[in-house]
């Protein structure tokens, strides 16, 4: 297969979820608001800022526009998940680890979309 059409189907593959993950986080900010750290005041503004951001970030590959920043961006706040919800929910209880894996394997993802946006 064509080198340029791959990256353009795997953009557009890694795109939809997030879309729908912001759509998600649109639909029940209520009831993610409890995902947010407790150390964090306004649990539900977070939830919807994200939502927000994934749609963003997905609209940007979409758009070709901002591709390399919006996937850094992207990388970054996934990482912030690992290290402020994942991670110490992971010390607390091993079934929690799937969820720090997907975050950290989609942070590395948009970090290479970013690479190939440059």
């Amino acid at each position: 297969m064509d080198k340029n059409l791959t990256v353009t189907i795997g953009k557009y593959l890694f795109a939809i979820p997030f879309l729908v993950f912001g759509l998600f986080h649109l639909m029940d900010a209520q009831g993610m608001a409890g995902m947010v750290p407790g150390f964090i005041p306004g649990g539900v503004f977070w939830v919807y800022l994200t939502g927000l951001a994934f749609i963003a970030a997905s609209v940007s590959i979409f758009i070709n526009k901002k591709v390399a920043l919006a996937m850094q961006l992207l990388a970054l706040m996934l990482i912030i998940f690992v290290l402020t919800i994942h991670l110490p929910a992971t010390i607390n209880d091993m079934s929690a680890a799937p969820n720090l894996l997907k975050d950290l394997s989609l942070a590395g993802g948009a970090l290479l979309l970013s690479s190939l946006a440059q």
